[in-house]
């Protein structure tokens, strides 16, 4: 049996389920686009290409080789993105967490089975109906688990709002003994520079103390002060609304020391090894095409 444990986003990686790209299908129609960037693409004829995807994660998956990481793939399933990992299930603690998402995607969490068997059953836990989350709005960290959310009275009305009141409520049954901090995060179906899709779309934390940030992601200016004084004003690498647009804030942590970027993250993978990080940089500006990047691409099962 796989013991599973993560409790936060940057220690040691030992086990980690990557998505995959083949079969990815064909290119959506305008209409079945999940979000306002992968949208943008379709209408302009720059939908990525399923070999280019398929290429940029061999290049991830190599680096968790070379780290010694265990890498998991899902079954492949024809004609379904699979790619966003991070969207179907997470783990805290030693409990895997099956996401309340979008129906039709319902067969990629079935298509992690191979890995599902090697968990003690009682371990896995589906939240109720009512309880909408996903991968993406939700970081242990230590005694935290930050949620990303949204709760204005229009959220049926965004596709892009994927983790709920309910959902909060959920985590803080679950983890008593941990504070779950929500964010609430600003949504736009139809302008990806006004969308914080998830929590991990402006927010994430690197090392042991600090984090990558976005002011404009957040509704409420308090709840992003909070992060900013938690983390250190001087710890805190702020990005603006085009680098949020790009994913700046979507890397991987492989350790406390090892962060996994995209390539053309000049400015940010800068900084990253200014404080003494190392930076391990793949090409992954394809897979950006459908906001997504690193972290959304990844589903840690154990970190030491």
């Amino acid at each position: 049996m796989m013991q599973l444990h993560v409790i936060d986003e940057t220690s040691s990686l030992k086990a980690v389920i990557l998505g995959t790209a083949e079969s990815c299908g064909p290119v959506p129609k305008p209409e079945e686009a999940y979000d306002p960037k992968s949208l943008e693409h379709i209408l302009a004829g720059t939908y990525p290409e399923e070999a280019d995807m398929i290429n940029e994660m061999d290049g991830f998956a190599k680096v968790f080789e070379k780290h010694g990481v265990r890498v998991y793939r899902p079954e492949v399933l024809e004609n379904c993105n699979q790619i966003f990992s991070r969207d179907i299930a997470f783990v805290i603690e030693d409990k895997l967490f099956h996401s309340n998402i979008l129906p039709d995607r319902e067969r990629e969490f079935d298509a992690i089975h191979g890995v599902l068997e090697l968990i003690d059953p009682t371990k896995i836990i589906r939240p109720p109906e009512e309880v909408h989350i996903e991968g993406g709005d939700v970081m242990p960290w230590g005694d935290y688990i930050f949620v990303g959310t949204y709760t204005g009275a229009d959220y049926p009305d965004f596709i892009t709002a994927r983790t709920n009141k309910a959902a909060v409520e959920f985590l803080k049954a679950q983890f008593p003994d941990k504070t779950v901090k929500a964010f609430e995060l600003r949504k736009s179906n139809t302008n990806a520079k006004e969308n914080a899709l998830h929590l991990d779309c402006c927010f994430q934390p690197v090392g042991k103390n600090k984090a990558i940030l976005h002011k404009n992601g957040f509704l409420v200016e308090e709840e992003y002060q909070w992060l900013v004084d938690f983390f250190g004003k001087e710890n805190i690498f702020e990005i603006d609304k085009d680098e949020m647009y790009q994913m700046f804030s979507n890397v991987f942590s492989i350790s406390p020391e090892v962060v996994v970027s995209e390539c053309n993250f000049t400015r940010l993978n800068d900084w990253l090894r200014e404080q003494g990080f190392t930076v391990e940089e793949i090409p992954y500006a394809e897979i950006a095409k459908q906001e997504g990047l690193l972290r959304c691409s990844t589903m840690p099962l154990i970190r030491s």
